[in-house]
Formats: structure tokens, C-alpha cells, sequence
């Protein structure tokens, strides 16, 4: 599904950020990224989202070359996965439900046919009761919530969160796994970027581990 060989990224003129990087992530699967902050984690999920060309190396996803590929293009694979940023993107003129929604109506989908299943998972993330709230006064754990919920509302073929339970109680944290746990058992395959190894060691799952700018992957 992803596939990195020898990618490196620098901003600007500056060194590199990344270094070397040759990994893969296999479809259904599911794996943590972590590593000490400024290692790199949120530049190389902007990597995976299209977000950020590679200043070298090859980046190829769902079996294609990302550095053949025109704006168009690059949208549609863009639409195939969830992402879940530190800074949210909440639209702050659409209500929470809209946000959720927005995947679902990108698709052509009319609001009858995804109403309930929205609502459904406003109440399960606990925003059940702030489904017309605008973003701005939403609280910061509240935000998290909503993006994660767009992120997963249209089951994406690959999901990428960094830090998603940042912002949550330990309690609402874990449930939260469970539903990215949930979605990777349903077909999706999971990235999930967190300095958290309580909470990776919970799981048993791959880790793929960023320092000074490299990979080290731990099955």
C-alpha cells in the first residue's frame, strides 16, 4: 500500500529531516510511529499524504509512483485515506456533524443516507450532544474528536493519525484505539503517530521507529 525507497526530505536549504527511508506498509495492516519530538514523525505522515513531495527517493502508493502523477490524480489517492493532524482543519463555518460529514458528501452521497451513521459515531467519540456546535467553541479534546471522526467516517483504505489521543483522558484514549482497532479489522490499514509507549504497549503491533531522521522498524 506504501512503499518508501531512499527518502530523504529537507525545508528549504536546510539539512535533512528524513534520511534514508525504506519501509513499507502493507495493506491491513496495523502500526504505531514513534520516536523523541522533532524526530520527524509529522513530516513523514505528510509524506504519506501527499501533502509533501520527497526531496529524494521513491514514494509509491497503492502501486503508484506518486512523482508521475498530476494534480488530479494525487487528489483521488488523497480521498482513499484518513488523516487525523495535530492541528485538526476543522472547517470553522460547518457544524461538527458537517465536518464529519464531509467525507461522505464528497463521495456524491445525499445527507439521508449518511445521517445515521454520522450521529452514530458523534455519540460513540462522546460529541453527541455538540453535533451543531461550530468548531470554535469546541474545546481542544473535543476538536480531536471531531477530526478523528471525519477521519474515519467513510473507511478509509488507509488511516493516518498523529497523536490522536493527545488531547483525550486515558479512558477516552483507549477507546479511541479500540475504534482505529475496530476500522484496521474491517480492512483498513493504520498508521498511528505517538511518544505514548504505555500505550503502544498495550498492543501488539508493529513499530516503526523515527530518531535523528531514520527508520528503525521493530515487528
Amino acid at each position: 500500500m506504501v512503499r518508501f525507497e531512499n527518502v530523504g526530505l529537507r525545508y528549504g536549504f536546510g539539512p535533512e529531516v528524513l534520511r534514508d527511508l525504506s519501509f513499507r506498509v502493507e495493506p491491513h495492516s496495523f502500526q504505531f510511529l514513534t520516536g523523541p519530538s522533532g524526530a520527524g514523525k509529522t513530516s513523514l505522515l505528510r509524506l504519506m499524504f501527499l501533502s509533501h513531495r520527497p526531496t529524494r527517493g521513491l514514494i509509491t502508493l497503492f502501486d503508484k509512483d506518486i512523482a508521475t502523477l498530476d494534480k488530479d490524480n494525487l487528489a483521488g489517492l488523497r480521498r482513499r485515506i484518513g488523516i487525523v493532524f495535530q492541528d485538526f482543519r476543522l472547517l470553522d463555518h460547518m457544524t461538527t456533524f458537517e465536518n464529519v460529514a464531509l467525507p461522505l458528501r464528497v463521495q456524491g452521497r445525499s445527507e439521508g443516507s449518511y445521517r445515521r451513521e454520522v450521529t452514530e459515531l458523534l455519540h460513540w467519540v462522546g460529541l453527541g450532544d455538540r453535533l451543531s456546535a461550530l468548531p470554535p467553541v469546541l474545546s481542544g479534546g473535543e476538536k480531536q474528536r471531531a477530526a478523528i471522526a471525519r477521519a474515519v467516517i467513510a473507511r478509509p483504505e488507509l488511516l493516518l493519525a498523529d497523536e490522536p489521543t493527545g488531547n483525550v483522558d486515558p479512558a477516552l484514549g483507549e477507546r479511541l484505539l479500540r475504534l482505529f482497532i475496530e476500522l484496521n479489522k474491517s480492512g483498513t490499514a493504520v498508521v498511528i503517530a505517538t511518544h505514548d509507549i504505555g500505550l503502544m504497549d498495550q498492543y501488539d503491533a508493529r513499530r516503526l521507529v523515527l530518531h535523528d531522521g531514520r527508520m528503525h522498524t521493530y515487528e
